[in-house]
């Protein structure tokens, strides 16, 4: 056979973003990017998915409009693990939890996150604290928990996944003004370089970490920041390619991230923003 022959015969490519039997938790996961990417799990052949959210109602709500989707795996199954992420003891019992009815995880996707506004002389220091804890400590310390359960079938060949919920404010400079967000922005660089620590430590473990920088997506989290800043249309009219976050955006980029086919992606930051970062500050 010749070389040209060779090269074209890719390795089962029909499989190559399928995550088929995989095992996925999502921290943030009951609403917003975090349903969205559940739903693209579900959607691509997780086995399992749990959940998890400081709301047990929002869990449930969740889980049991991810278990009605019609196109998932066949006995596919979202699981609600309620647990207040900002809590070390309850990190510790999420990752418990999960253990009871799962011997190991294939994907977390690390989403949990809060923010806060407010100008630079009344920013206050609990709710810098708040946001620095659950954006970046918690963030650390989850990934800690699920260690042992990512790297229970993990390999070279088929290294388990640790994706980061970032966000280009930790790339560029933030909102600021009357709803300044000095400490979401400071989070959300350092989890990015937290990312990067984490990819080389867990590396040779057969854990790959990556993140992920979003710009702005219509959720209930980002809905008041929005319309302060005009709302959805002002800001899309902003884009490079006029429009905001759809859910398929985010989805099918994490499911990409989970995939085979970025098992040679490590420590890698990925905005999805439409190119509006590149656009600030043009004259």
């Amino acid at each position: 056979m010749g070389s040209a022959q060779q090269d074209v015969q890719l390795q089962d490519f029909g499989t190559i973003f399928s995550l088929e039997g995989k095992v996925a938790v999502v921290t943030g996961g009951s609403r917003g990017l975090g349903l969205h990417v559940a739903s693209g799990f579900m959607q691509a052949g997780c086995s399992k998915v749990y959940i998890t959210s400081r709301k047990a109602k929002a869990c449930e709500e969740a889980v049991a409009a991810l278990n009605a989707l019609p196109n998932k795996r066949p006995g596919a199954e979202a699981i609600s693990v309620p647990a207040d992420s900002s809590k070390i003891s309850e990190i510790e019992r999420l990752a418990a939890e999960v253990a009871k009815t799962t011997d190991h995880v294939d994907i977390l996707f690390a989403n949990a996150g809060a923010s806060w506004g407010a100008p630079f002389e009344s920013h206050p220091e609990s709710a810098f604290s708040k946001v620095m804890d659950l954006n970046v400590k918690s963030v650390f310390y989850t990934c800690q928990k699920f260690e042992p359960l990512l790297k229970k079938r993990a390999s070279v060949d088929n290294p388990s996944r640790i994706i980061v919920t970032a966000s280009v404010a930790g790339l560029g400079v933030g909102t600021l003004g009357k709803n300044a967000t000095f400490s979401y922005s400071a989070s959300k660089a350092a989890v990015l370089h937290l990312a990067r620590n984490l990819a080389v430590e867990l590396g040779p473990r057969g854990i790959l970490t990556n993140a992920i920088a979003p710009g702005f997506y219509p959720t209930k989290m980002a809905s008041g920041l929005m319309e302060l800043e005009g709302g959805q249309e002002a800001l899309a009219a902003e884009v490079p390619n006029r429009r905001l976050g759809h859910p398929e955006d985010i989805a099918g980029l994490v499911v990409f991230l989970s995939s085979r086919a970025s098992s040679h992606i490590n420590g890698a930051v990925i905005t999805t923003d439409g190119g509006s970062l590149l656009s600030r500050g043009r004259l």
